[in-house]
């Protein structure tokens, strides 16, 4: 059954019109929505019940714990990635989505009701980690599968525009998690907020993640029958057979996910703690500014369709090695909130050359049978070394006097990033998806002897 479940799947995939294109993406990205909204939320509230939980110390102390569990959620994504890829590669990428959903509701049910350490002591921040190790998992199950849907069912030509929608709705969730705090922050005191009030979101992100699990029920399969039974769908072995595209999707991510999260939940804090600003009035910028990026993402995916993915991912690469030194360190030192929105604007507007494309130029690295994986893992790891670390490494870095390394350090993975993206061949003409399937022939290095390329 579930092999000609595949098969209608896939030929109804070939015939959608593009208004059911969107309508099976937005149906994918309602998912995508509530998981990063979950996932986000802990960034914004932490602020709150970071005393609660780690006692010991002064406010950075409390932050940089937190943001210590912050960044050990990441490092579960490359076990989420493979896990939930090779599912996605060998049942289905519904199948896949549909359990992720489970495993995140299950995440922020658990940090809801937590117990505190005065009420438990040392279990306390041991629960947490579990909780957040919970959603870490889940995420990295949700990325890749979704990224793999998404550049599947979308069409020749317009994939990046359709791509956009995934990082519209990963925005989407993180600035529903801010808002969500912004409205705490006005009906709430900021005793009753470090009370109880942070534990509100967390309950209607467990409520959401149930209703995302209805929808997704309904959502047509992409894969193939044939990929899916291959013999080696889903495998590492498999999987390594196209290094250079593993490296690849590493060297992309690492530069990305950290320019975006400098600019994303560390600015929350960044703002509070180094430029002086108070929470109140971060959470209205940070509103501000991720509004207009959210709106900017299917423009700067109708760009990439016209430039090709790649030369998007350079624009990036090169704006952000440039720009992101002059632009932390004038954050540092502004004053005016309008001052504070436009640097924090310009960081993200070079953020969004890669963030409608990023998704469906690593599935186009990969053939059918290992694509969700082959996006899904090596995406993980770089964002678990990378992205997950940000906020600790910052505030590492500034606890030991030293902030302005951290200004440097984000340039300097951007440039690796930059390089991989020049080194990548045009995938408009060499990709799996509408090429010749060719990518490790045609990279920027040399391939290793007597390899052959599988098209699929």
């Amino acid at each position: 059954m579930h092999a000609n479940n595949n098969n209608a799947a896939s030929s109804d995939i070939r015939n959608l019109t593009n208004r059911q294109r969107i309508r099976a993406i937005l149906g994918a990205c309602s998912g995508n929505l509530v998981e990063w909204y979950d996932f986000f939320i802990y960034a914004y509230t932490s602020i709150y019940f970071a005393a609660l939980f780690f006692p010991q110390g002064d406010q950075t102390t409390q932050l940089l714990a937190t943001a210590g569990i912050f960044a050990v959620g990441f490092f579960m994504r490359p076990l989420g990635g493979w896990i939930f890829g090779y599912l996605a590669d060998t049942r289905g990428r519904r199948f896949s989505m549909i359990i992720s959903v489970f495993l995140m509701c299950g995440g922020s049910l658990m940090i809801a009701v937590l117990p505190t350490y005065e009420s438990v002591g040392m279990a306390a921040p041991v629960l947490l980690l579990i909780a957040r190790l919970m959603q870490g998992l889940s995420v990295g199950a949700e990325y890749g599968t979704g990224a793999t849907y998404i550049s599947e069912v979308s069409s020749t030509g317009k994939r990046c525009f359709f791509g956009s929608f995934q990082y519209f709705t990963i925005i989407a969730g993180q600035l529903l998690a801010l808002l969500t705090v912004v409205v705490l922050q006005n009906v709430l005191a900021l005793d009753e907020l470090k009370a109880w009030g942070w534990r509100i979101p967390f309950l209607i992100g467990a409520v959401s993640a149930l209703v995302v699990v209805y929808l997704r029920r309904s959502m047509l399969e992409t894969a193939h029958a044939k990929d899916s039974k291959h013999k080696e769908a889903g495998s590492i072995k498999a999987l390594m057979r196209h290094k250079k595209a593993v490296l690849l999707t590493m060297a992309i991510t690492a530069g990305c996910s950290l320019h975006f999260y400098t600019f994303s939940t560390y600015m929350q804090k960044y703002l509070v703690v180094s430029a002086g600003f108070d929470p109140a009035t971060v959470s209205v910028i940070m509103t501000a500014a991720l509004i207009v990026f959210m709106c900017l993402q299917p423009v700067y995916g109708m760009l990439a369709d016209r430039i090709g993915s790649r030369n998007s991912m350079i624009a990036f690469g090169v704006l952000s090695s440039v720009f992101i030194v002059p632009l932390l360190s004038g954050l540092k030192n502004v004053s005016n909130p309008y001052e504070a929105f436009a640097l924090v604007m310009g960081g993200l507007l070079i953020a969004a050359f890669y963030t409608p494309v990023t998704g469906v130029l690593k599935a186009d690295l990969y053939p059918a049978t290992v694509r969700a994986l082959g996006v899904g893992l090596p995406y993980a790891i770089g964002n678990a070394l990378c992205g997950g670390t940000a906020e600790y490494v910052a505030l590492m870095l500034r606890g030991a006097g030293v902030e302005s390394i951290f200004y440097y350090y984000v340039a300097a993975m951007s440039a690796i990033t930059l390089l991989a993206a020049v080194l990548m061949p045009d995938l408009r003409k060499h990709g799996y998806l509408d090429g010749s399937g060719a990518v490790e022939e045609n990279t920027g290095w040399r391939s290793s002897p007597g390899y052959t390329s599988a098209r699929n």
